[in-house]
């Protein structure tokens, strides 16, 4: 299981690297996602739900009609980046490929 330590921000621009379509907005990582409606939006929203739960790691989240944005930050890294946030957005890239 990745550390919940704050990450230093170089360590966040190499995760970014890795990481294209999500960005650092307010301190968090960020990623908004579009589907074509809202089924299709909240089936997501499950899937990273699951996902989510298995990590023992929750995201901020809301979901418009078939747009959901989701904001990583460990609370526990004093509302910090850590290594289990960048894991979290990689598993969640996952699910959208």
């Amino acid at each position: 299981m990745p550390k919940r330590d704050p990450l230093s921000a170089p360590e966040i621009a190499v995760a970014l690297a890795d990481l294209p379509k999500w960005r650092v907005v307010n301190g968090k990582l960020h990623r908004d996602f579009k589907f074509k409606n809202f089924v299709q939006a909240f089936g997501f929203i499950t899937q990273v739900a699951i996902l989510a739960e298995r990590m023992d790691h929750h995201p901020e989240w809301s979901n418009v009609y078939g747009q959901v944005s989701i904001d990583l930050v460990t609370h526990a890294a004093g509302n910090a980046i850590s290594a289990l946030d960048v894991e979290l957005a990689r598993q969640i890239d996952e699910i959208t490929l």
